[in-house]
């Protein structure tokens, strides 16, 4: 698997897919019965999926960060001061 096909791979998934996906190799990669050409892949892949969980993270708290509650309770959008 190529690392472009990698990336357009775990691009379309979302974020608990990613992480779940990313539990398994976690899990397989502790285990260590794999062989080691496997075990780069899967640590590979992983990488790639860490990024994607950390950016849709990023995403959600930039979302969250956006809604404030004015003094009436009511919510409303307000830019995110994003770093």
């Amino acid at each position: 698997m190529g690392e472009k096909t990698t990336h357009a791979d775990v691009a379309k998934l979302s974020f608990e897919e990613a992480l779940a996906e990313l539990e398994v190799i976690v899990r397989q990669l502790e285990d260590g019965t794999g062989k080691l050409d496997e075990a780069i892949n899967a640590y590979e892949r992983g990488a790639v999926l860490k990024r994607h969980c950390e950016a849709k993270l990023q995403e959600a708290q930039t979302r969250v960060e956006k809604i404030v509650l004015d003094a009436d309770g009511t919510a409303k959008a307000t830019p995110a001061d994003i770093d």
